[in-house]
């Protein structure tokens, strides 16, 4: 069994295969390049010599190569006496930088999932450098540390910089122009949102003269869920990952009375035909591909980046196609949500194999400096930009040359470790729509949903992949119809006790009385 990618093992010749799945995506980082392209040449003397950080790390999926002669990474070696190699696996390729920390060949930098097995593991067999003694000289990495995440230490140690998104960028989207062909306002509750999504699925808004539309989709989920969750959050749920019973300890989400309202909404929009039968089937492009072919009017998606690429697919298909979007729809109290907030994301950590430590914390800091934000982001001023007061022109053909993606968009070093666009709020000023973009930014993050507790405990780490599963069947079970709603909320309350629930139950309350004595 695979837990969070740590693989067994079994011999040198299925390491070295599994490897160079790593290694074929790897990418020097040009630190011998140096002298090609006329920056930072290094010298013969011995106290010249640059110090090798090699740093593995997941990149950003719509991000290019690292290439030899790369010029930001050249001014990141000048700036800090390093020569990085920078080891790029695919965007979420945790299972590859697993395989190669098991090796015993550490890079002096590795960014991971959090919270994972991997890295509890990695923080137990002493793999981490403690980044205390370092902060120092990581101001931004100390303050975000000190005054948001000082509850990630470890026993009173920072084993690395976890990024954990403070931002959201989901929430409700629909087609705009069938409320306008259908004389609809945008819904504001759960009781308009059934009544929209009714006159959808009835009064043929693409007046195609067929019956083939459907109010609502979603996408399948490996674990729990969440395309509809703003429902459950609609009725009164008041955490995105537990809830307190009426002793006052800790009790799972599906033990709320709202969770059952929820459940009881959606059965009722499946068994009237109001959702996309096939939502199951569906990943993120087939969701968006019945939004853009009229078959569904509303969906939970992603926006901020996607605004513009959504309603130019839709308007492809489409010419006269609107793309809404508006805040979760309330319920019977006024309350609303879309997603609860993060608790998990990337930790990026000084190996002990480190040449350097300082250095290397020196890079995570740099890469989240202001001035390693505008190198990673915009490059080089007067080679890869130009700036007239607040006007920025991208010289794309330079860019070009330094991996940058297209249209003003970054380096590939500058998402997908520490931090992410939605975090900085970054849009290139050759961004259609930004506006609105930033707009669905604001409606989303309003309406995050808190967590009862800031940490992950180990025991959910271990359990929840196959607790998740276990709750997962029985609710969508109970939407569809196969399981009566409180039977099936009354054998889930068991199962999921006796499969690991109370061992993770006895946990998360002691974190919980851990957290109200801080």
């Amino acid at each position: 069994m695979r837990r969070g990618g740590q693989t067994m093992l079994k011999n040198n010749k299925w390491l070295a295969l599994a490897l160079s799945g790593v290694l074929a995506v790897s990418v020097a980082g040009c630190g011998n390049s140096e002298n090609e392209s006329g920056a930072g040449a290094t010298g013969t003397n011995k106290e010249d010599k640059k110090v090798k950080i090699v740093f593995l790390t997941p990149g950003d999926g719509a991000a290019k190569a690292i290439n030899p002669g790369d010029r930001v990474i050249a001014e990141i070696n000048n700036k800090l006496g390093i020569d990085l190699e920078v080891k790029l696996v695919p965007e979420n390729g945790f299972e590859k930088i697993n395989v190669a920390m098991a090796t015993g060949d550490l890079p002096d930098i590795v960014t991971i999932n959090y919270p994972s097995p991997s890295l509890n593991q990695w923080i137990s067999e002493g793999l981490l450098v403690p980044l205390n003694d370092y902060l120092p000289v990581m101001p931004t990495v100390k303050e975000k540390l000190e005054k948001q995440l000082s509850w990630t230490a470890v026993n009173g140690k920072y084993y690395g910089y976890p990024f954990i998104e403070e931002r959201s960028n989901t929430t409700v989207a629909y087609r705009a122009d069938w409320l306008e062909t259908l004389g609809l306002k945008v819904p504001q509750t759960l009781d308009e949102l059934y009544t929209v999504l009714k006159e959808i699925a009835t009064k043929d808004p693409d007046k195609n003269g067929k019956a083939d539309t459907y109010g609502l989709t979603g996408t399948k989920s490996t674990g729990f869920n969440g395309s509809f969750h703003f429902v459950l959050y609609g009725y009164g749920l008041p955490h995105g990952d537990w809830v307190l019973d009426s002793t006052g300890k800790v009790a799972p989400i599906f033990e709320h009375p709202a969770f059952k309202q929820g459940v009881q909404y959606l059965r009722k929009l499946w068994e009237e035909k109001l959702i996309d039968p096939e939502f199951l089937l569906n990943d993120t492009q087939q969701r968006e591909q019945k939004f853009f072919q009229s078959k569904v009017g509303f969906m939970g998606t992603p926006l901020f980046r996607h605004v513009n690429r959504l309603e130019t697919s839709l308007q492809k298909v489409n010419p006269q196609g609107k793309l809404g979007f508006m805040a979760p729809p309330a319920g019977p109290d006024g309350k609303r949500g879309m997603a609860s907030a993060p608790k998990g994301g990337l930790f990026t950590a000084v190996t002990k194999n480190s040449k350097d430590p300082q250095k290397a914390a020196k890079l995570i800091e740099f890469m989240l400096s202001k001035e390693g934000r505008s190198l990673l982001e915009l490059g080089i001023e007067g080679v890869h930009y130009t700036k007239a007061g607040d006007k920025i022109t991208y010289n794309e053909e330079e860019r070009a040359k330094d991996g940058f993606a297209t249209n003003g968009w970054s380096h590939p070093l500058a998402w997908g470790s520490v931090v992410w666009p939605l975090t900085e709020n970054y849009l290139p000023q050759t961004e259609p729509q930004a506006d609105r973009a930033k707009q669905s930014v604001d409606i989303a993050t309003k309406n995050l949903v808190p967590n009862l507790l800031n940490v992950t405990t180990a025991e959910e780490v271990e359990m929840g992949s196959v607790l998740g599963e276990l709750l997962n069947q029985y609710y969508l079970d109970m939407i569809v119809g196969k399981k009566e709603v409180d039977a099936g909320l009354a054998e889930l309350s068991k199962k999921w006790r006796d499969q690991g629930g109370n061992k993770v139950l006895e946990a998360v309350n002691k974190a919980y009385l851990a957290q109200q004595k801080k």
